[in-house]
């Protein structure tokens, strides 16, 4: 055999071990929810963020919507761009072409020191780009949060993508997790709580709507709320943690769901368990 024979031979084998194990690949579950993305790391809820998140290995990304004046579902966590962008427009009062005009990676990059050559500007995603991203792997899904009540319209849009496989939501309002459940009983729902809820009433309702986690902030968590998540059959989960001691007291305490904005080291604490 010639040496091109054997490369070709060698290659073949190749992609047919790399299709057989794409074809395979199945969703992670490790237990890391990349919070607005790997949004430690890159701009919030932006394109590169999710991509990252990816990239690292989290099980779910974590996004929230909102609605524009022109009916479109766009990725952003506040009613303003102030925070995050170099201008301050109102999301829901504005057209997705005016927000376009608006370097939504502006407070990362005066933050953590790059210049726009190191930290190229960055425009609010539509919910739908995010979506055809994520579903171009079969590894990590998104979770969407709706900051209004939008959950109908993306539903529909998940569904006219036909990405329910890749889709979760989550939030602490009932009524939009509950109108999830109404519209597309298969997606997931990873019902928020704050740190003082009584935890018999969220487990209690949480079953009731066939809600499949449970995320306390996570300050107010304890064994015993852990425990008692977890004999209701539901996944225990803790928002929004970036301090590496307190990832490990609540992975020590059967934590089985954190959202963070720094995935990778939690991914790393966890590979040290």
């Amino acid at each position: 055999m010639t040496a091109t024979q054997f490369l070709s031979v060698l290659l073949l084998a190749f992609g047919q071990v790399f299709f057989a194990v794409d074809a395979t690949d199945e969703f992670l579950a490790n237990g890391v929810t990349a919070h607005r993305g790997n949004s430690g790391d890159f701009p919030e809820n932006t394109l590169s963020a999710f991509k990252s998140g990816m990239e690292v290995g989290a099980d779910w990304i974590e996004l929230d919507i909102f609605r524009t004046k022109d009916g479109r579902l766009v990725v952003t966590h506040d009613k303003t761009t102030e925070r995050v962008g170099d201008k301050n427009v109102r999301v829901p009062d504005s057209t997705y072409e005016e927000l376009l005009a608006v370097d939504v990676a502006t407070a990362f990059r005066r933050r953590s020191g790059n210049t726009v050559e190191e930290c190229p500007a960055q425009c609010i995603p539509l919910l739908e780009d995010v979506l055809r991203l994520v579903m171009k792997q079969n590894r990590t899904r998104v979770s969407i949060q709706p900051k209004m009540d939008c959950v109908a319209e993306a539903v529909e849009l998940v569904k006219e993508l036909k990405a329910e496989r890749w889709v979760g939501f989550n939030d602490g309002n009932l009524q939009f997790m509950t109108e999830v459940k109404q519209l597309a009983p298969e997606i997931p729902v990873f019902w928020d709580r704050g740190a003082g809820t009584n935890i018999d009433d969220d487990i209690r309702i949480a079953k009731q709507h066939g809600f499949e986690s449970l995320v306390l902030q996570y300050s107010g968590i304890t064994p015993e709320k852990v425990q008692k998540i977890k004999a209701a059959g539901l996944e225990a989960g803790a928002w929004t943690v970036n301090d590496q001691s307190m990832m490990s007291k609540l992975l020590d305490i059967g934590v089985q769901r954190i959202y963070t904005d720094h995935p990778s080291a939690l991914l790393a604490l966890k590979r040290e368990l």
